[in-house]
């Protein structure tokens, strides 16, 4: 099984790192894809969220990491995947990604939606919360990769 693991990673945190780990686990190809949205307000630019989370993935020979535009289900059916994880976290995350999962089956018959659930430890961390937290000076190093605990201390000139 080839499947794709789409999001926005600003910034990867533990929650990602854990979906990835056990996405690569089950399949046999892991394509982790960051959404390019330039409408959208980022923390780090796509270069840097590909560069971060290659580093993260490096331990994972299955997994490779791209950014992609447009549609979640044209990409899918561009790479040769038939398959699109999404971890959820809770119950807004699964209606949330139960609906974007039904429209993407729409868009392409063949592609099917795996639900993986945040481990429990890791099921408070979101990308929007590191960001705030960090900003307003609080302690992330524990939600998210070295690497990109480092690039946070970077990007807010705080090393």
């Amino acid at each position: 099984m080839n499947a794709v693991y789409p999001g926005s990673f600003d910034p990867v945190t533990l929650g990602h790192m854990d979906i990835i780990h056990r996405a690569a686990n089950i399949s046999e190809r892991l394509t982790v894809a960051i959404l390019n949205n330039p409408a959208k307000k980022s923390m780090f630019t796509v270069d840097e969220r590909i560069e971060m989370l290659r580093h993260a993935c490096q331990v994972l020979p299955n997994v490779e990491v791209v950014s992609f535009r447009g549609m979640l289900a044209e990409f899918v059916r561009g790479i040769d995947s038939q398959v699109v994880i999404k971890g959820v976290r809770n119950h807004r995350d699964f209606e949330y990604e139960n609906q974007m999962a039904q429209f993407n089956k729409m868009l392409n018959s063949n592609l099917e939606t795996l639900f993986l659930p945040a481990s429990t430890a890791l099921s408070l961390i979101s990308s929007s919360a590191v960001k705030e937290i960090a900003t307003l000076g609080g302690d992330v190093s524990k939600m998210i990769p070295q690497n990109v605990y480092n690039k946070i201390l970077q990007k807010l000139s705080r090393v």
